[in-house]
């Protein structure tokens, strides 16, 4: 049989989509594509640690907490040392807030124009177990003065004042999903050429969904509007599937349609999610892709925050289910899920 694939290209390099598109902007002068660099870099070195960490002896946790409580591992300290440096390094970025760190982090970068929030690897739970995992992250240009000390207003911006979002998916494939407000790109790693290629380009979430994505072993704890959703998405035979790494899931929903929640519960009344690094990204890429992303009651990225790690309950994914599920809260919906929404035919 005759190999007629064998010579297909493989797509664009992201060092050269990104600068094509700077082209688009006529005052861009570089920063910003050399941050996203410097992140695609960390990227590269947080999964080669991740795919040999059960060689390498970095399994495990680390022995400490973060400044949530959480139990640390021995790959959420790697991954947020290799980004830290890097953005140190690229000399782009004056600081940033990560899930790891309590206060801001100076990177001493006093020309930067940029600052970053981030998650450095999301599902630390999945990390020993060889399920997919991430990182998150936000870009912000700085309101302070550059050339002077970063301000507590640089970092606590609300989403809509992100330049740039992104995530990096560390799974059976690497993969750097962004957006600088003009479309969502996705790029796999090709390992042997240590690059990576675009293979997903102007990702558009579906119309219709296939999937919600829930905690369920929480379900006794959420409130009767949440069940009521829930309910409501069982009786239209939407399947549910939910991995527990917050870029897994939300990337599987982005490519198949769908909705991930994570709401208020008893235990968390504010919700779990951290708004700056967690849910201000993947917000602005769902829009970006055609979707929408709610705390519920108030479109994600218009929260101005007043703390660095600031929690939220969070609905994202395909826009018509967001805006059915914020419709239960709304509206109060306890009885039965299989009455018609407001609108419905």
């Amino acid at each position: 049989m005759a190999l007629t694939n064998i010579h297909l290209p493989i797509g664009i390099p992201l060092d050269r989509f990104i600068k094509k598109k700077q082209e688009d902007f006529p005052f861009a002068t570089g920063e910003l594509s050399q941050l996203l660099r410097d992140i695609a870099l960390a990227s590269k070195i947080v999964n080669l640690e991740i795919a040999r960490s059960g060689l390498s002896g970095l399994e495990g946790a680390f022995g400490t907490q973060n400044v949530q409580g959480e139990c640390q591992q021995k790959l959420d300290i790697l991954a947020n040392k290799c980004f830290i440096r890097a953005l140190k390094r690229g000399g782009e970025v004056c600081a940033l807030i990560s899930e790891e760190n309590e206060g801001v982090i100076d990177l001493g970068n006093t020309q930067g124009k940029y600052v970053v929030a981030m998650d450095p690897l999301d599902g630390s739970s999945n990390i020993d177990v060889n399920v997919s995992i991430g990182t998150i992250f936000s870009i912000y240009r700085r309101v302070s003065e550059v050339g002077g000390p970063v301000s507590e207003a640089d970092l606590l911006q609300p989403g809509t004042k992100q330049v740039a979002a992104g995530y990096t998916l560390y799974g059976s494939s690497c993969m750097l999903v962004y957006t600088t407000g003009n479309g969502v790109n996705g790029f796999t790693y090709e390992p042997s050429l240590g690059e990576f290629f675009l293979s997903h380009q102007n990702i558009r979430i579906p119309d219709n969904p296939t999937y919600y994505s829930v905690n369920e072993g929480a379900y006794r704890s959420f409130g009767a509007d949440t069940k009521a959703f829930i309910e409501y998405c069982k009786d239209r035979r939407i399947s549910a599937r939910y991995i527990g790494s917050l870029v897994a899931d939300f990337h599987r929903n982005l490519l198949k349609g769908g909705i991930y929640i994570y709401p208020k519960t008893a235990a968390q009344p504010n919700g779990k999610l951290r708004l700056c690094y967690e849910c201000n990204a993947l917000a602005f890429i769902a829009e970006q892709a055609g979707g929408a992303a709610s705390d519920g009651m108030n479109r994600i990225m218009e929260i101005g925050p007043e703390k660095y790690h600031q929690r939220s309950p969070f609905y994202v994914g395909t826009k018509a289910m967001v805006n059915e599920a914020c419709g239960f809260i709304d509206l109060g919906m306890v009885e039965s899920a299989t009455r018609k929404m407001p609108g419905e035919r």
